[in-house]
C-alpha cells in the first residue's frame, strides 16, 4: 500500500489567479494598443484623407478623356460637298497599361499592317502624350484588319480600336491648291495653336483653306469621365461634356468652272484664277499640276512622298497665288490707263510703229512684235493689236515712278489679302526698289520694257486676275475670298464673309477708263485683235488682253523661233479676260507655262472658264 508523500507542495491557488490576472491584462492592453492602432488607422483613412483616397478610388474606376469634335464640312458655292469626314477605325495604345510596348506592337504587327513608318511616328507621337493618355498607332483599319483585331482583343490590355472621322477629299487633286489637306498634329502645329484645346485631336489644318481657317473647321475639344473595369475597359459613360463642332464653310469656288478651268489646261502647267468682279469672289482657282490631298490625311507614305517630289511640274507648288510671271503685255491696259489718268497721253494722241523704238542718243533699237510696225494708233488700237511702239513711248513719258505709283493701286508688287495662306507679293519695280534690292540706279532702256510688263514686273495669276476685276468694275479693289459663307455650329444661320474693300482706285475721268476697255473689247471682237479666235460665235462679249513672258532673254539681234526652241525654254502664254463687255461678271486670268502665244494657248482656256460660269445662273 502506497502512501501519499508527506513532502508534495500543495497547489497555490492564490499564485495562479494572480498570474492569470497579469497575463489577462497584458492580453487586453495588447488587444487594446491594436484596437488603438486600428481605429487610428481607420480615422486617418477614412476622416484625414478621405478625399484623397476617394479621388484615388474613383480615378482608377472612373478616367477622364478629351472627345475631339467632329471636324466642318466643306461645300462650293451651289452646296455640293468637297471636304466630308467619312468613319473610320485607328489603333491606339495606353503605354502605362501595356507591359512590354515593343512586344505589343509585334504581335499587333501580326492582325494588322504595321511598318516602320507606323512605328516612327508613334514613337514621335509619344513625346506629346502623357503616359496615361491614348497615342494612335495605326489609322483607316480595314474590315478585315478591324475583324482580326475584335477576335484577339483580350490578348491586348491598354490597346483599342477607337472609332473616328477621316477626312475625304472626294474630288482629289482638282481642289488641292484651294482646299489644302489635314494632315497627323505634331509639335510645330501644337506651337500655333492652344495645345489643351487639341487634346483628342489627331488632324490639323495643313494647307489651303484647311489651315487658314483651322480655327472655325475645328470647333472645341469636350470631356468625358467613362467608367472602367480592372483590364481599363470601358464600361459606362458618367459625365459628358460635348465637344463643339466645327463650323462648316461655303466656298464661292464653282465646282464647274473649277472643273472647266482644269479641263482646258489639258496637260499644260499654268494657272488659272476667276473673280466675280462685283464682289470679289473666287469663282475657281487652279494651280497645275497638283497632287491628290488624301494621301496626306493618315500620313503619307515616303515612297508616295518622293514620287510627289520628283514628279515634273512641281505639283506641290500653287502657281496660282504664288507662281511669279512677267505680265507681258496683260499689264498693258493698266499702263494705258496710267497714262491717260495721269495726263501723260490725251486720249486722242496717236504714236506712229514703225517696228522699232529708240530712246534719244542710244543705238539700241527696242522692237515690236510685228516686223514693219502698225502704223498710226490710239490707246484702243495700240491695245487691241498690242503694239508695243505706243507702250515704249507712253513708258519713258511717264516714267518708272509715276507708272509705279499708279500701278500699286491694282494691287501689283503686294499681296491682294486673300484668304489662303502662301501669297507671293511679286514685283512692281521703281528707282527706290532697284537700289534697295541692288544697289544700282535706274537706267532708261529698263523704263521701255516696263512699260510692256517685261524687266523686272513680276506678277501672280490672281495679282492679274484681282487686278483686271478692279479695271472693269469702276476701280475697287477687293481683297479676294475663297470662303463665301461660315456656318457656326448650331447655327442655322449662315454669317457672310464677303471679301472686303481693300482699296478704291480713284476715277479722274471715266472716258479714260471706257477708251481702255473699248481697247480689249476690240481685242476679242476687232477686225484686228489678237485673241479674235475666242470671240467667234460667243453668246456673250468677251474683252481681254493677250500676253507673253519671256522665259530666257534673246541676246542682241537673236530672233525667237518657237519652232526650234527647246519647250522648257518657249515663252510664258498669258490671258486676262472679262465678261460679258456691259456687265462683268467674271475676270479671268491664265498663266500656261512654256506654251508660247498667249491668243492661240491661254485664250481658249479663258474662253471656256467664261463660258462655264457665265451658262449658269449665277447665285446671288
Amino acid at each position: 500500500m502506497n502512501a501519499t508523500p508527506l513532502n508534495r507542495p500543495l497547489k497555490d491557488d492564490a499564485a495562479e489567479a494572480s498570474l492569470f490576472r497579469g497575463r489577462a491584462i497584458i492580453g487586453f492592453i495588447g488587444i487594446l494598443a491594436l484596437t488603438l492602432a486600428l481605429l487610428s488607422r481607420y480615422l486617418w483613412l477614412q476622416v484625414f484623407h478621405h478625399q484623397d483616397f476617394t479621388t484615388r478610388s474613383e480615378s482608377n474606376r472612373v478616367q477622364v478623356r478629351p472627345v475631339a469634335p467632329n471636324r466642318g464640312l466643306i461645300y462650293d458655292r451651289r452646296g455640293r460637298l468637297i471636304a466630308d469626314n467619312q468613319p473610320a477605325f485607328r489603333l491606339q495604345l495606353v503605354p502605362e497599361k501595356v507591359g512590354d510596348l515593343e512586344a505589343t506592337i509585334d504581335a499587333l504587327a501580326e492582325l494588322v499592317e504595321i511598318d516602320d513608318e507606323d512605328r516612327e511616328r508613334f514613337h514621335r507621337a509619344r513625346q506629346r502624350y502623357r503616359n496615361f493618355e491614348s497615342v494612335p498607332l495605326r489609322f483607316a483599319l480595314s474590315e478585315a484588319e478591324m475583324a482580326r483585331f475584335a477576335v484577339n482583343r483580350h490578348r491586348f490590355e491598354g490597346v483599342e480600336a477607337v472609332p473616328y472621322l477621316s477626312r475625304e477629299y472626294p474630288y482629289g487633286e482638282l481642289l488641292t491648291h484651294v482646299l489644302g489637306y489635314v494632315g497627323r498634329v505634331d509639335e510645330r502645329d501644337l506651337g500655333q495653336v492652344d495645345a489643351e484645346d487639341y487634346r483628342g485631336t489627331t488632324h490639323i489644318g495643313k494647307l489651303g483653306v484647311e489651315r487658314a481657317w483651322e480655327d472655325a473647321l475645328h470647333g472645341a475639344s469636350g470631356l468625358e469621365k467613362v467608367e472602367t473595369n480592372a483590364v481599363g475597359r470601358v464600361l459606362d459613360v458618367v459625365e459628358r461634356q460635348p465637344p463643339v463642332p466645327g463650323s462648316d464653310l461655303v466656298l464661292s469656288i464653282d465646282l464647274e468652272v473649277q472643273r472647266a478651268a482644269w479641263d482646258a489646261l489639258g496637260e499644260q502647267p499654268g494657272a488659272v484664277v476667276a473673280i466675280d468682279p462685283r464682289d470679289g469672289a473666287v469663282i475657281a482657282l487652279v494651280s497645275k499640276p497638283a497632287f491628290d490631298p488624301n494621301l496626306f490625311v493618315d500620313g503619307i507614305r515616303q515612297a508616295d512622298y518622293q514620287a510627289i517630289l520628283a514628279a515634273p511640274g512641281k505639283p506641290l507648288f500653287n502657281r496660282a497665288i504664288a507662281g511669279g510671271y512677267e505680265p507681258g503685255s496683260t499689264l498693258k491696259p493698266f499702263v494705258g490707263l496710267a497714262g491717260l489718268e495721269l495726263g501723260v497721253f490725251g486720249r486722242e494722241r496717236r504714236v506712229y510703229s514703225t517696228g522699232a523704238y529708240r530712246l534719244p542718243n542710244y543705238d539700241r533699237p527696242y522692237r515690236d512684235w510685228k516686223r514693219g510696225g502698225h502704223g498710226w494708233v490710239d490707246i484702243r488700237g495700240a491695245l487691241e493689236e498690242s503694239v508695243n511702239t505706243y507702250f515704249y513711248d507712253l513708258a519713258v513719258s511717264m516714267g518708272i515712278d509715276a507708272m509705279h505709283d499708279y500701278l500699286v493701286q491694282f494691287g501689283f508688287g503686294q499681296e491682294t489679302g486673300i484668304d489662303l495662306p502662301g501669297e507671293a507679293v511679286g514685283v512692281l519695280p521703281s528707282r527706290d526698289w532697284k537700289r534697295g534690292r541692288y544697289n544700282e540706279p535706274w537706267y532708261p532702256g529698263e523704263t521701255v520694257i516696263a512699260g510692256i510688263g517685261q524687266g523686272f514686273n513680276v506678277t501672280t495669276p490672281l495679282q492679274l486676275s484681282n487686278a483686271l476685276a478692279a479695271l472693269v468694275n469702276g476701280g475697287t479693289r477687293f481683297s479676294p475670298r475663297v470662303v463665301m459663307a461660315v456656318k457656326q455650329a448650331g447655327n442655322t444661320e449662315v454669317e457672310d464673309a464677303h471679301a472686303p474693300v481693300a482699296l478704291q482706285v480713284p476715277v479722274v475721268n471715266e472716258e479714260n477708263w471706257q477708251w481702255v476697255e473699248e481697247g480689249m473689247r476690240r481685242v476679242v471682237n476687232g477686225t484686228r485683235g489678237t485673241a479674235r479666235v475666242i470671240g467667234v460665235d460667243a453668246p456673250w462679249e468677251i474683252a481681254g488682253k493677250t500676253g507673253t513672258a519671256q522665259v530666257f532673254t534673246l541676246a542682241r539681234g537673236q530672233e525667237y523661233d518657237e519652232d526650234t526652241v527647246a519647250e522648257s525654254l518657249r515663252h510664258h502664254a498669258l490671258f486676262v479676260a472679262y465678261a460679258p463687255f456691259e456687265n462683268p461678271r467674271i475676270a479671268v486670268a491664265v498663266v500656261a507655262e512654256h506654251g508660247g502665244a498667249g491668243s492661240s494657248v491661254a485664250a481658249p482656256v479663258a474662253r471656256q472658264v467664261i463660258d462655264a460660269w457665265l451658262s449658269q445662273e449665277a447665285l446671288p
